[in-house]
């Protein structure tokens, strides 16, 4: 991201954001990366959308036994507060935090979801 300081652009880190590791489905991240080549977005803005609508449901329905078996280490980032939030919601649900992830896959909404840009937005100090 960048902010004018002084009258001058500079480029700074989002310190809102965070890195984070889990395991989900290949075959899912397969999907993510079209859907986000056909909104012009990246896999962790349409996962963090997916994540903000999740967190609007009081419970979650969600089969253990229905895992994938095809799961593989992915890294991004995403708001530091959403991800602490969806953790307590997974723990709330007496689920993993990658069985939240990918099933927050079905609420995830296009129209709402950040452009690949804005990462390069500009913000005032």
């Amino acid at each position: 991201m960048w902010k004018i300081v002084n009258g001058k652009l500079i480029q700074t880190v989002d310190e809102t954001r965070t890195e984070y590791k889990t395991r989900i489905s290949a075959s899912l991240i397969k999907k993510l990366k079209v859907m986000a080549k056909e909104s012009n977005s990246h896999i962790g803005y349409l996962l963090e959308n997916g994540f903000e609508n999740i967190l609007n449901e009081s419970a979650l329905m969600y089969d253990k036994k229905n895992r994938p078996k095809d799961r593989i280490e992915f890294r991004t980032t995403c708001d530091k507060e959403t991800l602490e939030s969806l953790r307590l919601f997974a723990k709330s649900n007496k689920l993993n935090l990658n069985d939240v992830i990918e099933a927050s896959e079905s609420y995830i909404n296009i129209e709402d979801v950040k452009n690949a840009n804005w990462r390069y937005r500009i913000e005032k100090e």
